[in-house]
C-alpha cells in the first residue's frame, strides 16, 4: 500500500470519526474576531514599527532586524487569506515594503521566520518575481552563517549573555524552524546547496540536540574552529537539563517540517518521538496547553504558555497527517485540545483587549524577566496557522 494512500486513509478515518469536526464553528467565528482584532493592532501601531508583546498596558514593538518582525504581516496575510479583509492586506503589504531590506541581513539565523513566515506566504498567495528574488536573497545570506566543521547553522554571535566564548558558536533549537527557507530556495532555483545545508543541520542538530528521552536542550555550543560540542545547555528554560517547552516545539514543528521536504522516515521518526515526548509528559495539563517549562518550579501553578501550545498544536496537525491510524487520531485529538483550550477566553481576547493581541498567557524568556505572561506575536500566527490547518484537514 503507498504512503499517499496510507494518509489519505488515515484523514479519511478523522473525517469518518468526527463528521464536521467539532471546532470548524468555533474556529470560525474566532477567524472573525482575529480580524476584528488585528484591524484594531493596526491602528495601534506606527509605520515600520512590528508589534511584539503588549505589557503593563503599554505595546512593545521593534525595528525590521528583530527576530519577531516576519510574523505581523504573516498573520494579516493569513487572516486575509481567510476571510478577504482590504484593510489588513494593505496593512500587511505596507510592512512587507519596508521588511524586504532584511533579505541581505547576514547577522542573524533567524530569516525564516522574518523573510518566509511573512514573504512566502505573500508569494504563495500572489507569486511575484520580486518576492521569489527576495526570499532568494534571503536563503543566501541564512546560508553564509553554515558551518562546515560543525555542520549546522550559526545561532547567535557569541556574547556573554549566550555564554559562548569568541571561538564559538551556540546552535538553538529554534534554528530548525528556519530550514523551511533553504528548502523553498532549492525547490524555486534548482540548486540542491541549500536543501544539503538544511539536512546536515537537522542531522547534527537530531544527534546533539536531543537527549535519550528526545527532550532537547535549547542550545548547543560548538567549537568555531573544531566543530565539536562544548556544551549543552538550556538559555530560556527551568535549568540546563530541563525541557522548555517551547524548545520542545519547535523541535515538533521542525522534524515534521524535514519530513514534508525529504520524505526521509528518519526525520518523521524523530517527530513523532518529540510528539510522543510531550503528549506522555506527565506534567502536561488535560487541557494540553503546556507549562513554560514541563521541569518548571511550582508545577502545577506555574505559568502556562501560550505560544508553545500553538506551535505545538500546528506541528502536530501536520504530523497527524503522515502518520498511521493511531498516532493520527492521537496528535489530531492532542491538536484539537490545545485549540479548544486556546479558543476559551481564558486564553483569546476580546477584540480591544490584550493591546490588540488575539493570545493571552505567553512566556518569553522565563530566565531574563522579559514578556512573563503577555501577548507574544508569534503565538497568534502559529495560533491562525493552526486554525487554518484544522479547518482544511
Amino acid at each position: 500500500m503507498t504512503t499517499k494512500l496510507l494518509l489519505a486513509m488515515s484523514a479519511l478515518c478523522i473525517h469518518t470519526a468526527f463528521g464536521q469536526k467539532k471546532l470548524d464553528k468555533s474556529i470560525g467565528d474566532a477567524i472573525g474576531t482575529a480580524q476584528k482584532q488585528y484591524a484594531f493592532l493596526a491602528t495601534q501601531v506606527e509605520p515600520g514599527a512590528y508589534p511584539k508583546t503588549f505589557v503593563n498596558g503599554k505595546l512593545e514593538t521593534s525595528d525590521s532586524g528583530w527576530w519577531c518582525s516576519g510574523f505581523y504581516p504573516g498573520t494579516l496575510l493569513y487572516l486575509d487569506e481567510a476571510k478577504p479583509n482590504p484593510q489588513l492586506k494593505k496593512e500587511a503589504l505596507d510592512f512587507l515594503s519596508d521588511l524586504k531590506k532584511e533579505q541581505f541581513n547576514k547577522t542573524t539565523h533567524d530569516l525564516g521566520f522574518m523573510m518566509f513566515c511573512s514573504f512566502a506566504n505573500a508569494e504563495r498567495l500572489t507569486p511575484k518575481p520580486e518576492y521569489e528574488q527576495i526570499l532568494m536573497n534571503s536563503a543566501k545570506s541564512l546560508s553564509t552563517r553554515f558551518n562546515e566543521k560543525a555542520g549546522c547553522i550559526r545561532s547567535w554571535d557569541s556574547a556573554p549573555w549566550n555564554k559562548a566564548a569568541k571561538d564559538e558558536m551556540p546552535v538553538i533549537i529554534d534554528n530548525m524552524m528556519n530550514l523551511e527557507l533553504l528548502f523553498w530556495a532549492t525547490r524555486h532555483s534548482g540548486d540542491s546547496t541549500y536543501y544539503k545545508i538544511a539536512t546536515r543541520h537537522a542531522d547534527t542538530t537530531m544527534k546533539n540536540h536531543f537527549r535519550p528521552d528526545y527532550s532537547s536542550y535549547h542550545v548547543v555550543v560548538y567549537g568555531l574552529n573544531d566543530g565539536k560540542v562544548h556544551r549543552q545547555i538550556t538559555n530560556q528554560g527551568a535549568f540546563d537539563e530541563s525541557a522548555w517547552a517551547r524548545g520542545q516545539a519547535w523541535g515538533l514543528y521542525g522534524y515534521t517540517l524535514m519530513y514534508r521536504e525529504t520524505k526521509d522516515k528518519k526525520y518523521l521518526q524523530q517527530a513523532q518521538h518529540i510528539a510522543d515526548f510531550i503528549l506522555n509528559q506527565p506534567n502536561l495539563p488535560k487541557d494540553k496547553v503546556p507549562f513554560w517549562d514541563f521541569n518548571a518550579p511550582g508545577v502545577p501553578n506555574a505559568l502556562r504558555d501560550s505560544s508553545a501550545g500553538a506551535i505545538i498544536a500546528s506541528a502536530l496537525l501536520e504530523l497527524s497527517k503522515y502518520s498511521d491510524n493511531e498516532k493520527s487520531k492521537t496528535y489530531f485529538n492532542s491538536a484539537e485540545t490545545m485549540l479548544a483550550t486556546l479558543l476559551t477566553p481564558e486564553y483569546f481576547a476580546k477584540v480591544g483587549e490584550n493591546g490588540g493581541y488575539l493570545l493571552k498567557h505567553g512566556v518569553g524568556n522565563m530566565p531574563n524577566k522579559t514578556e512573563i505572561d503577555t501577548p507574544l506575536t508569534y503565538g497568534d500566527y502559529y495560533l491562525i496557522e493552526a486554525m487554518k490547518r484544522y479547518k482544511s484537514y
